[in-house]
Parts: structure tokens; C-alpha cells; sequence
């Protein structure tokens, strides 16, 4: 049973994967966004109020994690036009493992993500950042990442198929906001209100950030947040990935 899973997750996957050949513009922006975004609060925005430091070595961590939770509108939209054009109701009247779709999406996404990060690596490393870790801990910096990325996809996947419409995931994908800014990703809990650092400290993306942080060597790491920036996405993982299974298998039900 466990190979027909596999190999029909590969066969979902290497589809999405075809779809790039036939939507390059939309894998390039994809990938120029966040490195927009790098550039304007590195050199527009940059300065790092309570940052101790140099900015850029708090910023591109914080920017690295940030990309990990936006971008998920691609796949949702792509999950919920299956829906609609009926292609995941063929796929359901074949013989295929349940939730290879599902799977398949995700892994074309987490490859996608990868891409990104590299990218986004490179571009820092060519503003000046200069991580001060060793392969372990510059493997386990991105291992954090990647897996933060896997959780949120599972939950913007989840919500996909809730919203069922490609209309409806722009409501729901601003729901991923709160994450993203109400985080340490871009500014220091110490230069925000008490109150507002509070809350952004128990971010999980926030955990994900200055743990990484920590790892690269760099301002804002902080000794135990490794635990947190596993412990939040594996929370994530455990209530949202059945639930999106779930929800695929009863469609049409």
C-alpha cells in the first residue's frame, strides 16, 4: 500500500511540476517577490531600531522566515480550481492512493520553497550577511525553515479546501498576515510597545525566526527557541494536515 502512495504522490507531483513550464511568469515572481522585499526594508526601510548589530544580519533571518509563511495564495488557488473544474473528481474515480493530490501539491510547493530560499540566501549574502555557523547548524537553521514552510502550507491547503473557490482565497489568505507581521521578522520585540512584544514572542513564525537567528549566529538569537520552532509547526502538522485529508475525502460526499 505504502509504495501505491508513493508513486502516485510522485505522479501528482511531477503534474505540478509541469504546470512551471506552462506558467513560468508565475514561478519567477514567486521568486522576485521576497527578494523585493529584502531590498526595500534592507535599504528603503532598513535601520533596525533596537537592533544590536548590524541590521541586515537581524533582517535577512527575519526575511528567510517570513517568505516561508506567504506565498501559500499559488497553491491554494490551484487546490481550489481542481475543485471547481472537476479534475480532483477524476482523480478520485481512479484508483489512486487518497490524498496523493494533496500531496503531490504539497511537495511541488516544498521544492518551490527550496528554490526560494537559495535564492534568498544568495541575495543576502550579496548585501553583506555573513551567517556565523557551522554546516550543522546552517543545515538545521534551514531544516527549521523548510519545516516551518511544510506546516503552513498544510493549513493554507486545509483552508483551500474550505474556501472551495479561487475567489474566496483572498479572505482567507489574509488570515496568514497576522503571522507574518505580528512577528519578529522585520523589527525587535524590544523597539514595540510591551504589550505588542508580548504577543509577538509567542508568534510561531517569531519562534521560527530567532531560532534561526540563534543558528546563523546572529542579533536576535536567543538559546531555546530551537524546541519552540519545532514544537509550533509539528502542533500545526498534527491538527491540519487530517483535517485537510479528512476534508478531501468527504468531498463529493
Amino acid at each position: 500500500m505504502s509504495a501505491y502512495v508513493l508513486t502516485d504522490s510522485w505522479t501528482m507531483t511531477r503534474r505540478e511540476l509541469a504546470h512551471w513550464a506552462r506558467q513560468p511568469v508565475q514561478v519567477v515572481v514567486s521568486l522576485v517577490f521576497p527578494v523585493m522585499l529584502l531590498l526595500m526594508f534592507g535599504y528603503l526601510v532598513g535601520g533596525g531600531r533596537a537592533v544590536e548589530g548590524a541590521y541586515v544580519d537581524y533582517l535577512v533571518p527575519g526575511m528567510l522566515a517570513l517568505t516561508m509563511a506567504f506565498g501559500l495564495e499559488g497553491t491554494m488557488v490551484a487546490v481550489t480550481q481542481d475543485l471547481n473544474k472537476g479534475v480532483i473528481d477524476r482523480f478520485r474515480s481512479m484508483p489512486m492512493a487518497d490524498g496523493a493530490v494533496l500531496v503531490g501539491r504539497a511537495a511541488a510547493d516544498m521544492l518551490q520553497s527550496g528554490i526560494g530560499l537559495v535564492v534568498l540566501i544568495g541575495v543576502g549574502l550579496g548585501l553583506g550577511w555573513r551567517p556565523d555557523a557551522g554546516p550543522g547548524q546552517f543545515l538545521g537553521a534551514v531544516g527549521l525553515l523548510l519545516l516551518f514552510r511544510f506546516a503552513m502550507l498544510w493549513v493554507g491547503i486545509y483552508l483551500a479546501l474550505v474556501a472551495g473557490r479561487p475567489e474566496m482565497v483572498q479572505a482567507v489568505q489574509i488570515l496568514v498576515w497576522p503571522v507574518g507581521f505580528l512577528s519578529n521578522a522585520l523589527a525587535t520585540p524590544a523597539a514595540m510597545p510591551g504589550w505588542l512584544g508580548a504577543v509577538v514572542q509567542w508568534n510561531p513564525m517569531s519562534q521560527t525566526a530567532t531560532a534561526v537567528r540563534e543558528l546563523f549566529g546572529g542579533p536576535g538569537g536567543e538559546a531555546g527557541h530551537v524546541w519552540g520552532a519545532v514544537a509550533w509547526p509539528m502542533g500545526l502538522l498534527v491538527v491540519f494536515l487530517p483535517l485537510a485529508v479528512r476534508r478531501f475525502r468527504g468531498l463529493g460526499r
